[in-house]
């Protein structure tokens, strides 16, 4: 496990304090729209499911356009995706707060609005969080996530309250714009930020073989689909509590939209707690033991809602209810980015949120269904005992512990002369690698082989095989395809130090004199001759790289 640093010891890098400061302010206008608009959806529309609607209009274009916004993050210049967003939120909530000013607010033009602001998020989250890296050293990366957690929370404590008396008073028009105007302190901080650049000899990827990439890479690393499978999970069934609160201070407890405000601050001030106390708790105990905890008290204070019909027996539940639900999405959102090298990492975390605001999405709206068919009481004691079958899952599916291999670039790779003159799109390109392995040797290469396989298929290599010669039996050989000249050289630089162990292992077990030989081939159909690559002057550098 990295070693633990001061939370609030981060201040210390100027960049990280300018953002986060920003994103403070901007959280509080986001929490205060978010408190506008839930509470006039439950006043223009007498629907329980439509009040859920707003939650998960919200979260529904994380869900469908993070792993887009992913790929661009990785691929663009992560600055300008950011300001774009945050551009684009600044033009929806300014007309947002004119149509409401104006009274031309309907149920579900107030959905649209709220789903397009979702989408500015979708586009704005990938790139802020995969930039986490690059601001902080990789020791501070949880630290650095807890307050990007805290800063949300902080807000949550005060903003809603803010909200509620704001909307009591001025209406909810008042409050998307005083939105709109939030905005323009975390552009500010963008704009006169200066990140260095990230150099890179190779041209951009395509954006869909970006996309492809990403699912690729999460689908052959196991501890990163056990992940987001839980996050699904609690996105899914702890939603409940943000969806049908609005219902819950209406009709159960008969407040106003002041009373709705004090309760997402006592569950945003719960989540500060959870946050200041992340670092402590990882260290005394597991990941798995953590999730556990915030499941099973999750589910605990869901229960006691579903029974109570007093505001302030609510209030003192929504506090540990705010801390298991930050405690176990950031642990999620650390073991991501600890799990992940950077030329990836933006999608994986997008792939992420994908995954948990997607639960987020779809359990606001089975709540909503719920609340509105049999009531919130209803709603409330059957997520709470969703939330313990997501507890069970862990005994069989347990959250990974962090990562603590080294996933910097390997850069061993250096590209080799060739005696053809192709170009880097040129292709398909086939790959093969000789080995001498000894009888008695050939378990403990099947094994390394299986880890390769793996770490070729992950990082962009298309029909992997290995073979044996029928008649030298000591012969192996590793083959393996890639498109582009240009698809083999970015597939060699996506090795991290970590996969250097199963080289190390490969090379052991190599029985023979010099290294093992590497043919690099282009796939060609039968063509004149005329038409055929022109021969380069000959070197005889065979660059042995695995």
């Amino acid at each position: 496990m990295p070693q633990r640093r001061p939370t609030l010891a981060l201040f210390r890098h100027p960049v990280f304090r300018a953002l986060w400061i920003a994103t403070l302010v901007s959280n509080l206008g986001g929490l205060i729209q978010g408190v506008g608009a839930g509470w006039l959806m439950a006043t223009i529309s007498p629907s329980q499911d439509m009040v859920a609607l707003v939650q998960a209009s919200t979260t529904l274009p994380v869900m469908i356009f993070s792993l887009a916004s992913g790929a661009l993050a990785d691929n663009f210049d992560r600055r300008r995706i950011m300001l774009a967003a945050q551009l684009f939120m600044l033009a929806v909530s300014l007309l947002l707060a004119f149509a409401a000013f104006a009274g031309l607010i309907t149920p579900w033009l107030l959905l649209c609005f709220t789903f397009l602001i979702g989408c500015g998020t979708a586009l704005h989250n990938p790139s802020w969080q995969a930039s986490v890296g690059d601001i902080v050293p990789r020791e501070d990366v949880p630290a650095a996530i807890s307050l990007n957690s805290m800063s949300f929370n902080l807000m949550r404590s005060i903003g809603p309250a803010f909200g509620g008396a704001i909307v009591a008073v001025a209406g909810a028009a008042v409050a998307f714009a005083f939105n709109a105007v939030s905005y323009l302190a975390l552009i500010g901080a963008i704009w006169f930020w200066k990140p260095e650049p990230r150099p890179s000899g190779l041209p951009r990827e395509h954006f869909g073989s970006a996309v492809m990439a990403g699912l690729r890479y999460v689908s052959m690393s196991p501890n990163l689909i056990k992940v987001m499978f839980r996050g699904f999970l609690f996105g899914t069934f702890a939603i409940s509590v943000l969806a049908l609160l609005p219902v819950i201070t209406r009709d159960m407890l008969n407040g106003d939209a002041f009373s709705y405000g004090v309760l997402l601050g006592c569950f945003g001030l719960g989540a500060i707690g959870g946050a200041l106390a992340n670092g402590r708790v990882r260290e005394v105990l597991a990941n798995e033991t953590i999730v556990r905890f915030a499941f099973a008290g999750f589910a605990a204070c869901l229960g006691v809602l579903a029974v109570s019909r007093s505001i302030w027996l609510d209030c003192l539940v929504l506090l540990p209810a705010g801390a298991c639900w930050v405690m176990a999405l950031s642990l999620f959102n650390v073991t991501v980015q600890l799990s992940t090298p950077r030329w990836v990492v933006g999608r994986a975390l997008a792939l992420y949120q994908t995954a948990t605001f997607g639960g987020m999405a779809l359990g606001s709206w089975i709540w909503g269904v719920i609340s509105e068919g049999q009531g919130p009481e209803v709603a409330l004691v059957l997520s709470s005992f969703a939330m313990l079958i997501g507890l069970a899952v862990g005994l069989r599916q347990p959250l990974p512990p962090f990562n603590d291999l080294n996933l910097d670039p390997l850069n061993r790779f250096s590209e080799p002369e060739l005696s053809l003159d192709i170009r880097s799109r040129s292709g398909p390109i086939m790959i093969m690698v000789d080995y001498q392995i000894a009888q008695e040797d050939v378990p403990a290469f099947l094994a390394a082989m299986t880890d390769r396989r793996r770490i070729r298929l992950r990082d962009g290599a298309q029909q992997w095989a290995l073979l044996r010669d029928l008649e030298t039996p000591d012969i192996w050989t590793e083959t393996y395809h890639v498109p582009t000249w240009v698809e083999y050289i970015r597939h060699n630089q996506r090795r991290t130090q970590a996969d250097a162990e199963v080289t190390e292992r490969l090379l052991a077990l190599h029985r023979g004199s010099e290294k093992p030989r590497v043919h690099r081939m282009i796939e060609r159909q039968t063509v004149p001759r005329q038409d055929d690559m022109p021969l380069k002057p000959q070197h005889h550098d065979h660059h042995p790289i695995l």
